[in-house]
């Protein structure tokens, strides 16, 4: 794959300054039509795709819709089917708003497995239309490797686990994971309930690998030990279906001698897994364990017992994505930036609230 071409590159190749080649490409300040041109020829024959089309200082306001922004589209990568339970269908919706209002048009691709694992763009994707790509779902780190290396502007919603490994070469957005985590083992602890697990694959996104780690610090900052067994965090191989995970966490929850005091689950959709198939083993929430799991999702509010869990607020995080991804079309030899939106904890039934 040819290396990614920079302002840098074209600069040292015209023997001109780099912020002459950065105004020529974004179409700011004073710059002499025949030099822009110049710029703008020998940006294009290099292969750089960048270019920008809207100025940052738009962005907080609805944009008169040009005809150049008519014809641009920002494309968005899934690996999943998106229902209305996932916080993200939210967020779309105001991402897909505020694009509209800056005259830009979404569309949408499903990434299938095959495509993941052959590093291949969905096969209906058209490179010469897209201002952009925004990335949901899409946790397979080889393929987001093969993203960043495309040239365009590259947002990550949430991205593959990746530890302490070097970051993707992209701009980056989270919900905060940590903080309300530890809030909730801190009240936990003083209503005198310290035996707490874990529940979620910690590996399976970055996301639940902080809410892991948010986890681990908490009880270690409490002075709590993380007891194993009261923990189901393992990474599985391959990539199981919904009812096989169902097996696989009853298969672990009757083999647990005692249960903990709490199970905090890694998102909404395992904690309510886990409330039936504790309620089926004959245990009852709360008055047997306490349950707590992330997200906010529609069916955590009527299920019962209602289920405690903390708040993600979805069109924050859609708005922040067109700020951050409208920036690097603007000017993308910007630092990769990595920004959270904060989250709340909400207390109900299932811990007795």
């Amino acid at each position: 794959m040819a290396a990614k071409v920079t302002i840098q590159d074209i600069a040292d190749a015209l023997g001109v300054s780099r912020n002459t080649v950065s105004k020529a490409i974004n179409n700011t300040g004073v710059l002499a039509a025949d030099t822009r041109d110049k710029v703008l020829k020998k940006a294009q024959e290099m292969g750089y795709k960048q270019f920008s089309y809207i100025n940052i200082s738009e962005i907080s306001r609805p944009s008169p819709v040009s005809d150049t922004a008519v014809s641009r589209e920002i494309a968005l990568f899934s690996g999943n089917f998106l229902g209305n339970s996932h916080f993200a269908s939210t967020m779309l919706d105001k991402f897909q708003r505020e694009l509209a209002q800056l005259g830009y048009s979404l569309t949408m691709y499903r990434v299938t497995r095959d495509e993941m694992k052959d590093l291949q763009l969905p096969a209906s994707f058209q490179p010469e239309r897209t201002a952009g790509i925004a990335c949901i779902e899409i946790f397979d780190h080889p393929y987001c490797q093969m993203l960043c290396g495309l040239n365009f502007p590259l947002l990550f919603i949430d991205s593959p686990a990746n530890g302490f490994d070097k970051p993707l070469e992209a701009d980056r957005l989270y919900m905060e994971n940590q903080r309300e985590i530890y809030r909730f083992i801190k009240e936990m602890v003083r209503r005198g309930k310290k035996r707490i697990g874990f529940i979620g694959e910690y590996m399976h996104c970055h996301s639940f690998y902080e809410r892991y780690m948010g986890y681990r610090n908490a009880m270690y900052m409490l002075g709590l030990p993380c007891l194993e067994e009261y923990c189901i965090a393992e990474r599985r191989p391959g990539t199981p279906d919904e009812d096989e995970y169902r097996r696989y966490l009853t298969a672990n929850l009757r083999s647990m001698k005692a249960l903990p005091d709490v199970f905090i689950c890694v998102n909404d959709a395992i904690a309510l897994d886990v409330m039936q198939i504790l309620k089926h083993l004959n245990y009852s929430i709360p008055e047997d364990v306490y349950l707590c799991g992330f997200d906010d999702s529609p069916e955590s509010k009527v299920v019962t017992p209602s289920l405690t869990t903390i708040h993600i607020h979805s069109q924050a995080i859609g708005l922040s994505a067109v700020q951050l991804l409208m920036s690097r079309i603007n000017e993308p030899s910007l630092n990769y930036r990595t920004m959270y939106i904060e989250s709340d904890l909400i207390f109900r039934e299932s811990t007795e609230d």
